[in-house]
């Protein structure tokens, strides 16, 4: 379970407050998967974020009673200096994971070759999303956190990725951020929107789905 209790999150620019999260206070069940619904600049990525730990809400908490992934894709966690490599080595270590087994993992499904030699800052946009996919697979989650990442690659790496979230929905919970309600409708069973700070659940992702479509009108 994943617990927002009375959660604010804002953003302050020179002329203007941002706000994403207004004290929420809502509850991903476990046993759920979720879509997370919003128009640009809502504050998804945000939330995930957020969800993840990997920032902080100016007031109130999250709680997390199970093991939550960082979000795919997101690689704010990697030391550009360092190869893809000695990063992988780095999270398996703070994950508790078997070193071996998870370089072992990342180096065939990224497929980046000698490039996991070599420093991070030397990557693409589209390896670095690479090496996260593969990192965040490789380490067992109870909850996993997805912002778009089925786009990464092309036809056939958007094939394995499929393929790996169906291996790990069956023993673990998603919650995405798409535009693409038929990804939505494929990895999820519940839905959420986000709008002007507000987060409205909805039990069913159809009952989401449609309440994101009229905001689209």
């Amino acid at each position: 379970m994943i617990q927002l209790s009375n959660v604010f999150k804002f953003y302050k620019t020179q002329n203007h407050t941002k706000i994403v999260l207004d004290h929420v206070s809502t509850v991903f069940e476990s046993g759920c998967s979720y879509g997370l619904l919003g128009v640009n600049g809502a504050g998804k990525s945000t939330t995930l974020r957020l969800i993840a730990g990997t920032e902080l809400p100016n007031a109130g908490k999250v709680r997390r009673s199970v093991r939550v992934s960082w979000p795919l894709g997101f690689a704010g966690g990697f030391h550009p200096l360092m190869s893809g490599r000695d990063n992988v080595r780095f999270v398996a270590r703070i994950y508790g994971q078997n070193i071996r087994e998870v370089l072992d993992f990342v180096e065939d499904f990224s497929e980046l070759g000698d490039y996991l030699d070599a420093p991070i800052r030397t990557y693409s946009s589209g390896m670095t999303a690479r090496l996260a996919f593969g990192l965040s697979m490789a380490v067992e989650f109870d909850c996993y956190l997805i912002d778009e990442i089925t786009a990464v690659g092309d036809a056939r790496f958007q094939g394995r990725c499929a393929q790996a979230f169906v291996r790990r929905r069956e023993n673990a919970d998603l919650i995405v951020v798409s535009h693409s309600m038929e990804t939505i409708k494929t990895y999820c069973d519940r839905g959420a929107v986000l709008v002007d700070g507000r987060l409205i659940m909805f039990a069913s992702v159809d009952e989401a789905i449609e309440m994101y479509n009229r905001m689209n009108r």
